[in-house]
């Protein structure tokens, strides 16, 4: 080749030339022949057998692992921790704290309950239906009283005056109680509504009577009647519904702070039973006998079950006997004392209506007021039997049983001069018996069997309004301190417990 000539490589051969020798061209590899009815075969594949599905292409890549959420890992955490001892420990000083907690503050509301319900029987509820008692007693005396004063004529005693009008103040004033301590809308509310209402009618037609009895006037009797009518079956229904409307009080209270509190009781043993267990452990593990805070919590669960125990048993006798040997007694008592203050006004009535209103009794017509009075006297009975026998039983000493036993002696004597009294008026001699039932002392009078009877029965009530309220009181006093006293040291415990499972804790750091 000569100086300024370039050498051409051909890289491929011209049209119709041959193709110049390189490097052979890569072969594909030859595919075994595959057996009829079966997809070809594919080289690095391992052959699949007649009928099974071709296997799906592999993944190019794995995918990521899930992620473990927060709360799953603490979890995991606690779950090993708990398996280890110090775990353990930790789990048993949290449940002995909460159960002796539990048992605190159960202890410290069942308690609070029935205190409330204690103190409410004593200052409360109790003095309520004393009240009540009261206002029945007071409007019943008040209509003896104004019959009474009608019986003696135109001027009536200054005693019997000052007597009926001592009964309608304290039946205002005891009304006046009643009203600021009925619910609105109770059944003792619209009692005492309704009481308040008739008092200044049934006082209004007393003094018509006195009015007319002044001047001579026959319808001063009938005023008299109308307004005893109106007492009888209007003011004493209203009055005795009241009475039973706060004895259903007391009784309520009553039965809140009597029943045992079981609740705090159980868990009481429980967490004491837990402490025992917790101690008994302690020492299987380490050999060591005490452990101080355990000691602790355990001592302070054990005087506050004992204390819860205890006391409350002793309020529930105290409680027990001011029902059994105060309010029982009150209420024979009162009952006896309304049913002698309706007799001597039936019997002064008697005389007042000298047959005017009559009622049929077997067949035969008799005197209204008369058979009303037989009625109550029946009621009242004596020693052995009716309102005063009932009494006897209750009384529990001498200084309560001896004015029964007085009212019954009178009652009968009582009985005996009624019977003379009824002879003289059924005999035409009113005079007479005017005079035995509101003479002078000297004609041996029926006015002076119930004075007897009805201060009898005073002293008496006196006696077992005082039992109650010692009673009472040292029921309500057993429960004194014994809430706050049961959380103060339910705290304690829960501290000991926590301490002394710390301080097993503290050697494994």
């Amino acid at each position: 080749m000569t100086e300024g000539e370039v050498e051409v490589k051909v890289t491929h051969p011209p049209n119709g030339g041959p193709v110049p020798p390189g490097p052979p061209a890569p072969t594909m590899p030859t595919v075994p022949p595959s057996a009829p009815g079966l997809p070809p075969q594919v080289p690095g594949v391992p052959p699949q057998a007649p009928g099974t599905p071709p296997a799906p292409p592999a993944a190019a890549t794995a995918p990521p692992a899930r992620r473990r959420t927060a709360w799953s890992e603490g979890v995991d955490r606690l779950r090993a921790a708990a398996t280890t001892e110090p775990g353990k420990l930790r789990i048993i000083g949290a449940v002995l704290a909460l159960l002796v907690v539990a048992f605190g503050a159960v202890t410290t509301w069942q308690m609070t309950e029935r205190s409330a319900a204690a103190d409410d029987v004593l200052h409360r509820s109790q003095p309520l239906s004393a009240d009540a008692a009261a206002i029945y007693r007071s409007l019943a005396d008040a209509n003896t009283a104004a019959s009474s004063g009608f019986l003696a004529g135109g001027q009536e005693p200054a005693a019997v005056r000052a007597r009926y009008e001592r009964d309608i103040k304290r039946a205002s004033e005891k009304l006046a109680t009643a009203a600021s301590s009925a619910g609105p809308g109770s059944s003792a509310a619209t009692s005492v509504g309704k009481l308040n209402k008739l008092l200044p009618e049934y006082t209004g037609l007393i003094e018509r009577a006195r009015a007319n009895n002044r001047q001579g006037l026959p319808l001063g009797g009938a005023y008299l009647r109308y307004a005893n009518d109106k007492m009888q079956t209007q003011m004493l229904p209203a009055a005795e519904k009241l009475y039973k409307a706060e004895n259903e009080r007391l009784s309520s209270d009553y039965d809140s702070a009597k029943p045992y509190p079981w609740f705090a009781i159980a868990l009481g043993v429980l967490a004491l039973a837990a402490l025992g267990w917790a101690q008994r452990r302690n020492y299987r593990r380490t050999n060591r006998v005490f452990n101080q805070g355990l000691l602790a919590a355990t001592a302070a669960a054990t005087v506050v079950l004992l204390w819860l125990v205890v006391g409350h048993t002793v309020a529930r006798a105290g409680l027990n006997e001011s029902y059994d040997d105060g309010v029982r007694s009150l209420n024979v008592l009162n009952d006896a004392r309304i049913s002698s203050l309706k007799a001597r006004g039936n019997e002064n009535l008697t005389l007042v209506s000298r047959g005017a209103e009559t009622t049929e009794v077997d067949g035969e017509t008799e005197d209204k007021f008369d058979v009303a009075y037989r009625a109550q006297m029946k009621q009242l009975g004596g020693a052995e039997s009716g309102l005063l026998g009932k009494a006897a039983e209750l009384a529990d000493d001498d200084a309560g049983g001896n004015p029964v036993a007085e009212a019954a002696k009178n009652v009968g004597v009582w009985k005996d001069r009624h019977k003379v009294a009824r002879s003289s008026d059924d005999s035409g001699d009113y005079k007479g018996a005017l005079d035995k039932v509101i003479g002078a002392k000297d004609d041996e009078p029926t006015g002076e069997c119930f004075d007897n009877v009805d201060a009898a029965l005073d002293r008496a009530l006196a006696h077992e309004q005082r039992e109650f309220k010692q009673a009472a009181k040292d029921g309500r006093g057993a429960m004194d301190g014994l809430a706050v006293g049961a959380a103060v040291l339910a705290v304690i415990a829960a501290a000991g417990a926590v301490l002394g499972i710390g301080r097993r804790l503290s050697e494994y750091r």
